[in-house]
């Protein structure tokens, strides 16, 4: 439960239709597995104490009092476990026979909650046996039912724990989640973080495609946690399989599945970042007053993870989705640029080629721009500046890459014109502090502009998102620019970008894919300080930090809102094996100490496109003051 996880479970068991008894001792036997493997909340499928496809059997009253006394047993075999458990049987109420998930938690009932929507077509006919219960419980909420006194009948429950806030559950059964207006919606308005669907969905052809985009479209929608448990092994046959489709979906995200086998499906689900996400959104509700709340408690522990923590949140780990994901990025960027050609009218772009991965990626782009507009790429206009840090290597890529992509190259060496302004401002040039680096990246910038002014043209901006987060840019030098078309892609994004412009030339222009390739092997470098022997002198993830590990700060600092203490956690879990705990916590204690010192930069940045859920703009995700102090994060991290 620590840093708002919590484990959970979907579970099947193997039943036998009707046999009360041995359905009641799968049960326990997987309440009792969930407890020794951790889960703390376990979702059972529907009517699974008797079985879904008892049919007529239900009007019988043998069968519903086996079903009680069945539920009795269960209760008192795991009055010792902490586990919140939801399972389904039919109970009688009210002269009605309602379909319900009893919860129950130590051998209490903490409450049931009765099937909304009944289907009554195809192979089901649920309005044969059983009421609809969004009246139920009005009148009379409490009654006496599998031994316990006074029992709640709603189907309007949130069940909250008293230990961790965030973790509020709400219940909705099968054809409840396939309705128009699933109950689910107003439970997760009353504040339910954490939706448990008991259900029993047959298994045909294609349906399980459609079941997966239903869970995790609606956890997307109500930004919540979705645990999915289906009816599988044991129910009759007559005319139907069910699969045993079990699933656990956070906001849209799958984080576990199994299908065809009975067991459990277990996964963690992060209460405390879904509570963050909907605090963001003015358009969830503030809070549905019509929900009844019921208490439960649970011992504050530490939740083991085993869910799926990419180390590289910013790119897809498939390689076919990575694939479509670049190609989607390069379209949106070239967009942003097509649309700003267009609105000024500039005859010419104007980049600054230094034979690095950003320039080349930022080049990759605008050549994407001018095809869409169907425009000459000669009136892109690649520059190369020459200087005292510039290598063979870089230079000579830059020259390959502006020749093979069909644009203009020009060389403008800036030596004379920095030893002049070192000379004008009384800077030594054996003082190799960041004036002289700085006063280097300024002139690139002013050649760039007064080349655009030349040719009415547009300078496109290079720096990349993981550069403008930590500051590693020169204040009104390469950190300004007329379209910044990389904004927004984080570093290990740009590398996977390039990657991919080399694979898709590798068999129409093998010359520009090698190009591609040795840029990709280049070490990210400045290129400010003189080279040693002629090779690079000046590697920026040396000073800075691995960029992998900065965009994973990023992404879960920024982008998530975690706390410090929960990035480290998750730095841990997704590094484990290349990093160890000192170095994950020397450079988060950087990327804090930089990222709020260097907002003044981020203040005035270019327009530039936003192509992820990422990004600094001052005018749209991120708006912080300049002076801003990061104190309160830094002890936080002194503190661990």
């Amino acid at each position: 439960m620590q840093d708002g996880f919590i484990k959970v479970a979907a579970g099947t068991p193997k039943i036998k239709v009707a046999d009360c008894a041995h359905n009641a001792r799968q049960i326990i036997d997987l309440i009792k597995e969930a407890a020794a493997r951790e889960v703390r909340i376990l979702c059972l499928p529907e009517l699974c104490l008797t079985g879904y496809t008892c049919a007529d059997l239900f009007l019988q009253d043998t069968l519903l009092q086996g079903a009680e006394t069945a539920l009795e047993d269960i209760l008192r075999e795991t009055q010792t476990l902490d586990v919140v458990a939801a399972l389904g049987l039919p109970v009688r109420y009210d002269n009605k026979l309602y379909n319900c998930a009893a919860i129950i938690q130590k051998g209490i009932i903490l409450g049931l909650v009765p099937k909304t929507h009944l289907p009554n077509y195809g192979e089901f006919y649920e309005g044969r046996w059983f009421t609809s219960g969004k009246e139920a419980g009005k009148t009379e909420p409490s009654f006496s039912f599998a031994g316990q006194e006074e029992v709640e009948l709603s189907s309007q429950a949130v069940f909250r724990c008293k230990q961790l806030p965030e973790l509020k559950l709400g219940v909705e059964i099968c054809e409840d989640l396939w309705a128009s207006e699933p109950p689910s919606g107003r439970l997760a308005a009353g504040g339910a973080s954490l939706i448990l669907n008991l259900s029993a969905s047959d298994e045909v052809a294609g349906k399980a495609d459609y079941r997966r985009y239903l869970v995790t479209g609606q956890s997307a929608r109500l930004v919540c946690g979705y645990i999915y448990a289906d009816a599988g092994e044991g129910e009759s046959t007559t005319d139907l399989v069910f699969a045993g489709h079990n699933m656990i979906a956070e906001n849209g995200a799958l984080l576990a599945e199994n299908r065809f086998a009975a067991g459990l499906t277990i996964s963690e689900i992060d209460v405390a970042r879904l509570c963050c996400e909907r605090r963001k959104m003015n358009t969830f509700p503030a809070g549905d007053q019509t929900v009844c709340l019921h208490s439960f408690s649970l011992p504050l522990s530490v939740t083991s993870l085993t869910r799926p923590v990419s180390p590289l949140p910013f790119v897809p780990q498939e390689e076919t989705r990575r694939a479509a994901r670049c190609e989607e990025i390069l379209t949106i960027a070239a967009l942003g640029l097509k649309k700003r050609l267009e609105h000024t009218n500039a005859p010419c772009a104007v980049i600054g080629l230094s034979g690095g991965l950003d320039s080349t990626l930022a080049l990759l782009i605008t050549v994407r721009a001018f095809d869409l507009l169907d425009r000459d790429r000669k009136d892109i206009l690649a520059v190369t500046m020459p200087c005292f840090g510039t290598t063979q290597r870089t230079r000579s890529n830059a020259e390959v890459l502006a020749q093979r992509m069909g644009t203009t190259l020009r060389t403008v060496d800036i030596s004379d014109a920095v030893k002049q302004h070192f000379k004008d401002i009384g800077q030594e040039m054996e003082n190799q502090d960041v004036t002289f680096e700085n006063a280097q990246a300024r002139e690139r910038t002013q050649v760039l502009m007064d080349l655009a002014n030349q040719q009415n043209g547009m300078v496109i901006g290079t720096g990349d998102l993981s550069e403008l987060a930590l500051g590693w840019c020169t204040y009104n030098g390469d950190h300004m620019s007329m379209y910044a078309v990389n904004a927004s892609i984080p570093k290990t994004l740009v590398r996977h970008l390039v990657d991919h412009a080399a694979r898709t030339q590798e068999e129409t222009d093998p010359a520009l894919a090698q190009c591609l390739r040795d840029i990709l092997a280049t070490p990210v470098s400045p290129e400010l300080l003189p080279p040693k022997e002629g090779e690079i002198s000046q590697v920026t993830e040396d000073i800075v930090g691995p960029y992998e590990l900065h965009d994973f700060y990023l992404y879960y600092a920024i982008r998530r809102s975690f706390p410090p203490r929960k990035v480290l956690r998750l730095a841990e879990y997704a590094f484990g094996d290349r990093y160890d705990r000192t170095v994950l916590l020397k450079w988060l204690k950087n990327f804090y100490r930089r990222f709020f010192s260097q907002q003044f930069k981020r203040s005035c940045v270019p327009d530039g496109p936003k192509v992820g859920s990422v990004s600094l703009s001052p005018r749209g995700d991120w708006r912080m003051p300049s002076d801003a102090v990061a104190t309160l994060w830094l002890e936080e991290l002194e503190n661990l």
